[in-house]
């Protein structure tokens, strides 16, 4: 009777275990049972690894679903579709099992039930004997014949709830979700166990209540690379602009737009996320940051060269006007006509200025005068009309460039011959009628010819510069001219 009630208080205790539902979240499972990240479902947990000394005296430790059964260590354990594990040599007593069940043998045998707080225990006796516990576990006592089946398919076993008798007089699992016996609610799925069945959520869902909710996966990092989205039971990741998804279709790698659509008009550099375009030189990016312009950069500076600035695509290139070549790129440069080639005669000399040249005789001598030696022209004594000229004219040439800077020393005339007592001074005798030059003496025998006013070419100039030289007795005078060529270019260079 007492063994009666004791089994009755074991079969309540099961159900109330079964019917408790709790909400199974991502960090809370029932009890026996711990969340499984990699699987996203509740699995069992192993008492016997990981509690020290589960079972007192001499007992063996036999996890099982949410708990864990204390047994005989002469005790044989027969898994449903399983043969018999036999785990000691020595054990003697069996009783058997089939499909659905498993059996335990031998003196004595207690369960652990997880939640339910009390130990179910049984006596050998002398006849056959089914004491059964939480998920069928069946411990059976037979010690005249432990491997004997009852041969009468007629004779009725009593099985725990949510197992059914077999063909073979064994208890097997009733599948509640396959039988359509279960409770879960549209939006669940029903998971099979030994002797029941759970409601679980799809993936993707936690339940909340009665209700299955989504999980917001994009709330719990991290999933995704840079952006999350979520859907109904699940998500996908995104990639911001510049990034596409890898492989595993969660992290995002950079594209290279230079390879994959290369926009840019001439120049493409790949960055992090993005590309940027970049011109070759004489070239500027548009409005649309892709395509290159021209830089005009004549219209940049008037400094660029010292004539004329050309552009050009992507360049520019400088000018010289006649009689001048392009230096270094940018400067003009006097041509050397006379060295060159030039359309003076034989009779005529080629006297070379900036910007041109021009073709002199080589002999400037005019009566009176006699040509002595190169430009140099003598009034013979011997002549009564060389009294009252100078006794000799030089001829020389010079060239300056216009807009010359103003004062400056362009020119000396010095005394060749120095006679003893005698003064000598100096003027400019013609060629001076604007006033654009100056004759300062600067010893007893020289001058030097300051241009005071700025000249604009091309114009000529013809200068007589006159040194009179009187003896300090004033019984001796005589004067001589050089009469200098001036040549003003067209340009300042």
């Amino acid at each position: 009777m007492l063994k009666a009630l004791f089994l009755t208080m074991l079969t309540l205790a099961l159900v109330k275990s079964q019917d408790t539902e709790e909400t199974i979240t991502y960090t809370q499972c029932t009890d026996g049972y711990e969340w499984d990240p990699v699987r996203q479902q509740c699995k069992d947990i192993d008492e016997c690894d990981i509690v020290p000394d589960a079972c007192k005296g001499g007992m063996k430790c036999v996890n099982h679903y949410g708990g864990y059964l204390c047994l005989p260590k002469t005790a044989q354990i027969i898994v449903n579709n399983e043969q018999p594990q036999q785990e000691t040599p020595a054990a003697t007593e069996t009783s058997g099992a089939g499909a659905g069940g498993m059996a335990a043998s031998g003196m004595a045998a207690s369960a652990v039930m997880p939640g339910g707080g009390f130990v179910a225990s049984a006596a050998a006796v002398a006849g056959p004997e089914v004491q059964t516990g939480r998920n069928n576990f069946v411990i059976r006592r037979n010690p005249a014949d432990p491997q004997r089946i009852p041969a009468n398919p007629s004779h009725r076993i009593q099985c725990a709830t949510g197992y059914e008798q077999s063909e073979h007089n064994v208890c097997q699992d009733i599948d509640e979700c396959t039988a359509g016996t279960h409770n879960c609610r549209a939006d669940q799925v029903c998971i099979n166990l030994r002797g029941s069945f759970a409601c679980q959520c799809p993936p993707g869902y936690q339940k909340r209540g009665e209700q299955c909710v989504d999980i917001d996966e994009c709330t719990i990092p991290p999933y995704c690379h840079q952006r999350c989205v979520n859907t109904p039971g699940s998500f996908y990741c995104q990639c911001s602009p510049g990034f596409q998804l890898a492989a595993n279709n969660y992290t995002c790698v950079d594209i290279n737009e230079c390879d994959a659509s290369n926009q840019c008009a001439q120049q493409c550099y790949n960055i992090l996320g993005s590309f940027i375009c970049q011109c070759n030189q004489g070239y500027e990016l548009s409005s649309d940051r892709l395509n290159c312009e021209d830089i005009d950069e004549c219209r940049t500076s008037s400094y660029l060269c010292q004539y004329q600035c050309v552009n050009e695509p992507g360049k520019f290139s400088c000018m010289c006007p006649q009689g001048y070549q392009v230096v270094r790129s940018r400067t003009c440069q006097d041509i050397n006509e006379c060295e060159t080639t030039n359309e003076c005669r034989e009779d005529e000399m080629c006297w070379n200025y900036h910007g041109g040249f021009r073709c002199y005789p080589r002999n400037p001598c005019q009566d009176p005068y006699i040509l002595t030696s190169e430009n140099r022209c003598v009034c013979p004594v011997s002549s009564a009309v060389c009294r009252e000229l100078p006794q000799s004219i030089v001829y020389k040439y010079m060239s300056i460039r216009s807009d010359r800077s103003v004062p400056s020393d362009i020119f000396q005339i010095q005394a060749t011959t120095i006679y003893a007592n005698t003064i000598n001074t100096f003027r400019i005798k013609s060629g001076n009628e604007n006033g654009e030059f100056y004759l300062r003496q600067t010893s007893p025998v020289s001058a030097m010819l300051v241009l005071v006013k700025s000249l604009s070419g091309p114009r000529e100039y013809i200068v007589d510069l006159e040194m009179l030289t009187v003896n300090s007795i004033g019984t001796f005078r005589t004067s001589s001219v050089l009469r200098l060529t001036i040549i003003v270019g067209p340009f300042s260079f």
